[in-house]
């Protein structure tokens, strides 16, 4: 059995009879962020989406836990698999703790994770900054201690800053042995922060390595987006 907790083997998947990735290869282990980049319109929320469920694909197979899996999202989050989309899955008119406990997330694990929502525990998430609005949903997907995490452009919109914390986040859930695939806009952040890379360009990986290596192919992967 293999020890990857999310792989894509020789993957196809699009909308309709329109490919968007084509024979994508792919695989996440227990503790390991992986990285995806690469310009706009590359395949890489198609990608998260057909590797969630929410897709099928079309040619290829998707292992979960070294497992072959047909599954739609919802059962794949009951055998352990997150997905947070790049829209903020959060309810805008419910507060903070409520967010989190219709999560079954616990309110006091998430407000250890990001104290500043505990300060504002009882606020609409609708009256919440951007930045708090995704810590919120952050945690909700964190604290249940998912065994793989897919999480698509997380830092869309927000301030450095921000982004430093809610990726610090993230890794702090790799090391304690959760396998994260990230989708990621700001490459050096994404590299950082990551253990393995993929560039993603029209649907098929032209490039992927340790993120111990890629660090030093920074211009390489920038010229994917211009080429």
């Amino acid at each position: 059995m293999s020890s990857c907790v999310l792989e894509a083997r020789d993957v196809s998947a699009g909308y309709g009879a329109v490919p968007v990735i084509t024979s994508l290869n792919l695989k996440v282990m227990p503790g390991q962020i992986v990285a995806l980049v690469g310009p706009n319109g590359a395949g890489k929320s198609t990608t998260v989406r057909t590797l969630a469920g929410v897709l099928k694909p079309s040619t290829g197979t998707i292992h979960l836990d070294g497992r072959e899996t047909r599954e739609p999202l919802h059962r794949r989050a009951r055998r352990g698999l997150a997905y947070m989309s790049e829209e903020r899955s959060v309810f805008m008119k419910m507060t903070v703790a409520e967010n989190l406990r219709i999560a079954r997330a616990d309110p006091a694990a998430a407000f250890a994770l990001f104290p500043e929502l505990g300060e504002i525990r009882n606020r609409s998430v609708g009256l919440c900054s951007g930045g708090e609005q995704q810590m919120v949903a952050l945690a909700r997907v964190l604290v249940r201690r998912q065994s793989v995490m897919l999480v698509d452009e997380l830092s869309l919109g927000l301030a450095p800053l921000v982004v430093d914390r809610l990726l610090g986040a993230v890794r702090k859930a790799a090391d304690g042995g959760i396998g994260v695939l990230l989708v990621e806009q700001h490459i050096h952040k994404a590299v950082a922060v990551a253990d393995h890379v993929y560039v993603l360009k029209r649907g098929s990986v032209v490039m992927d390595g340790p993120a111990v290596d890629m660090r030093g192919r920074i211009e390489e992967i920038e010229s994917v987006y211009l080429s």
